[in-house]
């Protein structure tokens, strides 16, 4: 179980950058969940924040260890999110949305002062692709973006849950989409978010603040070259 003391080393590592009344986005997934429960101790022992989940799992999470809980209806700057990835490149792009919750982690990402992204060793690849990109699509355009994708080069799926087509919390669909390595993806990314029918794509491009890289007990801050 490597990667799951990775992944909370990381976490662990990510709370420095959380300060006594923060506005603080709750990312969703397995890495993410470790910070949350962290988190939850801190508050606990006295922390003052109040988070803003980016999934209905992560908020269920949140309330069950006591973080309080706030809106966009309240507040629109977020002070830090922490999140995690499924692929991390060297230009510090991301792919996210194995969770399916990349439409609501994007929102909550470009409302916040700063993203801190937490991962495990094997979330660092040389090149985005190797793990299929989500992209959330309204159900009634489905069949035409999957063309579209398949146009592109990409062999696409449909996720299931449970023999259904899997719902976000908002409630839409994903295609999972192989394009094999991606070499650019801010390219892919700009037309992905021209096509009607697709809500979101999993490529976050330029968002994250800092990178935090657990192998084994060291963690690795990585941080995007400015230009």
């Amino acid at each position: 179980m490597a990667h799951d003391q990775e992944k909370e080393a990381a976490a662990r590592a990510s709370l420095r950058f959380v300060r006594d009344g923060d506005i603080v986005g709750l990312g969703s997934g397995s890495t993410a969940a470790y910070a949350v429960r962290l988190l939850g101790e801190r508050v606990r022992a006295g922390l003052k924040i109040r988070g803003i989940p980016t999934s209905s799992q992560t908020r269920e999470l949140a309330a069950s260890l006591g973080i309080p809980l706030t809106t966009f209806d309240e507040v629109q700057e977020i002070d830090v999110t922490i999140d995690g990835a499924d692929e991390v490149d060297p230009q510090l792009c991301l792919t996210k949305g194995g969770g399916g919750a990349l439409l609501r982690e994007k929102i909550v990402a470009s409302a916040s002062r700063q993203v801190v992204i937490i991962a495990d060793s094997s979330k660092q690849v040389p090149m985005l692709g190797k793990f299929p990109l989500p992209i959330e699509v309204i159900p009634f355009a489905q069949l035409l973006v999957k063309k579209k994708m398949e146009a592109l080069g990409a062999s696409v799926k449909l996720r299931q849950s449970g023999g259904s087509p899997f719902v976000t919390d908002e409630g839409h669909h994903i295609l999972d989409c192989s394009f094999g390595q991606i070499s650019d993806p801010p390219a892919l990314a700009r037309r992905l978010s021209d096509m009607p029918g697709i809500v979101e794509h999993g490529l976050f491009i330029g968002m994250a603040s800092v990178v935090l890289i657990a192998r084994g007990h060291e963690v690795t801050e990585l941080r995007p070259n400015r230009k």
